[in-house]
């Protein structure tokens, strides 16, 4: 796909791209190494707030696993957004997603990461076709940057 086409699809599936996210600590958004280009973890953030904060498997804070998915879903738009901006404002060289890396900050006896990861791998998916298809790997922690129930991060596949 280029980058008429998956901005077309976007478009079609009723979805805005948000502002590129801006680093907030000693690292960039977007590292590219010749035909790989890796994004940083995105933490899912509308207007400033962290969206369905807390821990997985929290009967008294936590967010559902519907709504920890669709956070993982705004990360993935994140991640989409950082890898455009870093590919110089178009998705031209992107050739796929090649493994997408899914953190929940989750109870100890939290076991539906699957369920949740799901929803960045669907956005992914849904947006790109075939060339959104990745390995996955979902993962518990005890906390994530900002209190955020989720964290995505992805590694890309482009032309030279």
């Amino acid at each position: 796909m280029n980058d008429a086409e998956i901005l077309q699809r976007l478009s079609d599936l009723s979805i805005e791209l948000p502002d590129p996210p801006r680093a907030v600590a000693a690292y960039v958004p977007v590292r590219i190494a010749g035909d790989v280009a890796y994004v940083a973890g995105q933490v899912p953030v509308v207007d400033g707030e962290v969206v369905h904060p807390g821990r997985l498997g929290d009967p008294d804070s936590g967010p559902t696993p519907e709504d920890a998915a669709l956070a993982a879903r705004q990360a993935a738009l994140q991640v989409l957004a950082a890898l455009r901006e870093g590919l110089g404002g178009s998705f031209e060289r992107l050739t796929g997603i090649s493994q997408v890396t899914v953190y929940l900050a989750t109870t100890p006896d939290f076991v539906e990461h699957p369920q949740v990861a799901n929803g960045a791998s669907q956005l992914l998916v849904d947006v790109l076709g075939e060339e959104g298809r990745h390995a996955r790997a979902a993962v518990g922690m005890a906390s994530l940057p900002l209190g955020a129930s989720v964290e995505v991060a992805v590694v890309a596949s482009l032309t030279r």
